[in-house]
């Protein structure tokens, strides 16, 4: 069986790591780091991991300052790495002769970098991908793809979706790679393109990319409220002086109206409509002043309007 390194934080590379060790495989060696604040597993929880596996344990924002723990470890195979807190140089990829895999939540070679799921779903894609793939010290979620797969989404689809699918492929992804890898160390499923036209680089989002232009099509509006969904900040608007968010919507049923974009054009049980620059949207769940709540809750008058 192949002995494989852990690199890396979160509930992702925790899970992994108990589906490797699970499924007959040695970890001899686990490198993380200070946990973020949104993680359910800390760096005290992959401690106690070594502990009770009696491997070695290295916590350090620098990896390069476990270069000589990995060098003791010989027999190492491969390592596998989820949200390390920095950048890992080709040097450290180097000592393991199956170097490292790394799991990105894009379709590569397109949707390289951050936010991928967001941006897929802002830019109306039928699939949102996910990749296990080598690992190049210096470049951008590069390297020669070892597996993948795809979640289809449509217009309704939130991020939320998006995260909770990954979390739950993940751990298998990895395990199909190590496999592939045990049975063929050149193994590869595809190589990645070179060709910098067949690479999309998505950037970082902010909360107030989230900030709703009610002039904009329904459709449009609805996928921003969708992509910017839980666990992230939540799209948003301005009522009557106060910040609300919208965490739940669906298109209305088409009409022909005339209406400035954002005024509210319906109060129902549970929903209620709002005109955009195209089309209507019906808000389902907000939250305001701190308060989660159907939109019958705060708006009584059709005389209001959202901006």
């Amino acid at each position: 069986m192949m002995r494989i390194a852990l690199i890396g934080r979160s509930e992702l590379l925790y899970d992994t790591a108990l589906l490797l060790k699970n499924s007959g495989y040695d970890i001899p060696l686990i490198i993380t780091a200070k946990e973020a604040p949104e993680y359910t597993k800390t760096a005290k929880d992959f401690e106690s991991l070594a502990k009770e596996w009696h491997c070695e344990f290295v916590q350090t924002p620098r990896i390069l300052e476990a270069l000589e723990n990995i060098q003791k470890h010989t027999d190492i195979d491969v390592a596998v790495s989820v949200n390390y807190s920095g950048i890992i140089p080709q040097e450290i990829i180097d000592q393991f002769p199956l170097g490292v895999l790394n799991a990105h939540g894009g379709d590569l070679p397109r949707y390289r970098g951050n936010a991928c799921q967001a941006w897929a779903i802002l830019n109306a894609e039928d699939k949102i991908g996910l990749c296990i793939h080598r690992m190049i010290g210096g470049e951008l979620d590069n390297g020669d793809i070892i597996a993948r797969d795809y979640l289809n989404i449509d217009i309704n689809t939130k991020v939320t979706e998006a995260w909770n699918w990954m979390t739950e492929c993940i751990p298998t992804l990895y395990l199909e790679s190590i496999k592939e890898l045990e049975a063929d160390p050149k193994y590869i499923l595809e190589a990645q393109s070179k060709d910098w036209k067949d690479a999309l680089r998505c950037y970082p989002r902010r909360p107030e990319d989230g900030k709703i232009d009610w002039s904009s099509s329904a459709e449009d509006i609805l996928r921003l409220i969708n992509a910017c969904n839980r666990p992230y900040a939540g799209a948003f608007c301005e009522y009557s002086g106060s910040p609300l968010i919208i965490w739940d919507a669906e298109l209305a049923t088409p009409e022909n109206f005339v209406a400035a974009p954002g005024q509210i054009a319906s109060i129902h049980n549970d929903y209620v409509e709002i005109t955009t620059g195209e089309g209507k949207i019906r808000l389902k769940e907000i939250e305001y002043e701190g308060k989660v709540m159907c939109p019958k809750i705060l708006f009584k008058s059709l005389r209001g309007r959202v901006k």
